[in-house]
């Protein structure tokens, strides 16, 4: 971006350790907003995840493209660290007007291409509390201050739009219900902030290419594209910077009341506003694999990026 539309804004991004989250704290950022960057990985401590990411580096990343970074150590599923959260950046800014609620978690904790009953209950149970509980939580406290004046903006980050989850299973139960459910939050949000002239929307990547998934892949975000080799279909996938620009670019539009209540993608998203992703391109993820990938036809993103 060569301007900061979003000078003066605060926003808060909840679960910006690594993937998309530490991107869009990262784009928010360079688009001139101050984030509060939360999560439970710090350099003094890993959580469960156990991954070197951390929350200080996010901070910095968003220092470098030209915003604020803010680090704050927070478990999203305990309410009293919430409340204190929502209160410092009341004491410290007096408002927000950006909130992405991104926590999940959850990669570990899924068992794949098994019945319930085949599956462990624990993780399940697990994995829900932390996609979902963790987003409620979140809200109940940080809305009010949101709402506080016209114009804010809440983002669900899930995994699959509304109606492609609708029609697709996403083989695991409690995948299933995580992703499902963090969609109908954005649009009961919707519900409840739009006399407040807020708006609420719920907005997925396409593949991403996090941390996790390179490292799955023994590739880098330099050499991403070595990965097609062992599935052709990577070829689709998309930086965490994509999802982050489709934030960015929702907070910065004066219109973006006409997105209330509803499931877009980075690519639907980018298509409107004319972002690009790190490469230039504009993959269309979920066209893509409604079209290709899930019809079992040969991989081939001509007209998808």
């Amino acid at each position: 971006m060569t301007t900061q539309p979003l000078a003066g804004k605060v926003a808060l991004v909840a679960g910006a350790t690594r993937g998309a989250g530490r991107q869009i704290a990262v784009q928010l950022g360079a688009a001139g907003a101050t984030v509060y960057a939360t999560g439970r990985s710090t350099r003094a401590r890993r959580s469960e995840m156990d991954r070197p990411e951390t929350i200080e580096e996010t901070a910095e990343l968003v220092g470098a493209a030209g915003g604020t970074g803010i680090a704050s150590a927070v478990d999203h599923l305990v309410p009293g660290q919430v409340e204190d959260l929502v209160g410092r950046i009341d004491a410290e800014q007096g408002r927000l007007d950006v909130l992405v609620n991104d926590v999940w978690g959850g990669d570990p904790l899924t068992t794949w291409h098994k019945p319930v009953w085949e599956q462990p209950l624990e993780p399940g149970l697990r994995l829900l509390r932390q996609a979902v509980d963790t987003h409620v939580i979140t809200s109940h406290f940080a809305l009010p201050l949101l709402i506080r004046r016209p114009g804010g903006l809440v983002v669900e980050i899930g995994d699959g739009t509304t109606a492609y989850n609708e029609r697709n299973y996403r083989l695991s139960v409690f995948y299933d219900l995580a992703k499902w459910s963090v969609n109908r939050l954005a649009f009961a949000w919707s519900q409840e902030v739009a006399e407040h002239g807020a708006t609420a929307v719920a907005l997925t990547p396409g593949w991403l290419r996090s941390e996790m998934m390179l490292e799955h892949f023994g590739v880098t975000e330099a050499t991403w594209r070595d990965a097609t080799s062992k599935e052709p279909h990577f070829a689709i996938s998309e930086s965490p910077a994509y999802v982050g620009r489709a934030v960015a670019a929702l907070a910065a539009d004066p219109d973006r009341a006409r997105w209330n209540g509803r499931s877009v993608s980075s690519g639907e998203l980018a298509q409107v506003y004319g972002f690009t992703d790190l490469d230039g391109s504009r993959p269309d993820a979920w066209r893509y694999l409604v079209e290709v990938q899930d019809p079992g036809r040969p991989a081939d993103v001509t007209g998808y990026r």
